[in-house]
């Protein structure tokens, strides 16, 4: 499969495993193209050297490069489609790395030697993936622990989330209509994904599961899908953002517990009632709003 022509639409399945693998290629690769072709236009700074960064750019392209690597490692396809993922940590970590021409080769094969270890059952050895990255084994295992650094050795995520990058990738391929997501083809295939997505996820009540989409395929094209750097959003003045991360459940529970310690009307009313308690109903009601003291008590106060 070469890359798509634009008067036709090429249709996909709506599951990522069972996507031909040179569609997926074609896929990735067309998205890291436009990021490229962005981040090369952004002057390097000392501060943003890593050992990603060649030289001067290979003169293989994304898409045969990762062809390459496809043929002689056997690579699966959640491999592939974690890199992004593996992308979007980096960013979020270290703000200054870019994938350009000059780091895209080197963190690809990184990447794909990191996730076949942490994914899968059979996998090559570094001097294999080395060879067919065209660096030498040395360079690959120094790039496999800056990788790994880099992302804090989270090497995993979820299937739906790689599904959500699937439908990304095909909803903003460079050629309009190029592909498009198969609907479902009967109601078994409806059934067998909602019977895999119940042994997955642990039970819900019907409450939730009403406010919540069944499935990545079901979520809706213009809902933004977290997290989003590697498909960037471009503003009006052609400056190129990543989208903005929502906090997380647990950084929100934790800022409205510091908030109500301190501000809520509900803890004031408690230290209100406390100072009463101990001070008696005749106490002037601004001294119930007063600081409590602080430090130890002396001996002779009464």
């Amino acid at each position: 499969m070469d890359t798509a022509d634009p008067g036709e639409t090429t249709e996909l399945p709506r599951r990522f495993e069972h996507a031909d693998t040179d569609a997926l290629v074609i896929l990735i690769a067309d998205m890291l193209q436009r990021l490229i072709t962005h981040n090369d236009q952004v002057p390097l700074s000392p501060e943003g050297l890593t050992r990603f960064h060649s030289r001067t750019p290979p003169a293989i392209s994304v898409l045969e490069y990762l062809r390459r690597i496809v043929k002689y490692t056997k690579v699966e396809k959640a491999c592939l489609l974690i890199t992004l993922h593996y992308i979007d940590q980096i960013c979020a970590r270290y703000p200054r790395f870019m994938i350009s021409s000059l780091t895209v080769h080197r963190f690809i094969i990184a990447s794909i030697a990191v996730s076949s270890k942490a994914l899968c059952d059979v996998f090559c050895t570094n001097s294999h993936y080395a060879k067919v990255g065209g660096t030498r084994v040395e360079e690959l295992n120094l790039l496999e622990r800056e990788f790994l650094s880099f992302i804090d050795w989270n090497l995993t995520c979820t299937r739906e989330l790689l599904q959500a990058y699937y439908t990304n990738l095909v909803r903003t391929h460079s050629v309009p209509n190029a592909y498009k997501v198969a609907e479902a083809s009967s109601d078994s295939d409806v059934e067998v994904d909602d019977e895999e997505a119940k042994a997955r996820s642990p039970s819900r009540s019907p409450s939730s599961d009403s406010s919540r989409a069944s499935s990545p395929a079901d979520i809706d094209a213009n809902e933004p899908t977290s997290p989003a750097t590697v498909l960037k959003v471009l503003h009006p003045s052609g400056s190129v953002t990543p989208a903005a991360v929502a906090p997380t459940l647990e950084q929100s529970a934790a800022f409205a517990a510091l908030s109500s310690k301190a501000d809520s009307p509900c803890a004031v009313d408690v230290v209100r009632r406390e100072k009463r308690a101990v001070l008696g109903d005749s106490v002037d009601p601004a001294a119930l709003d007063s600081p409590r003291p602080r430090g130890r008590r002396r001996i002779d106060d009464s």
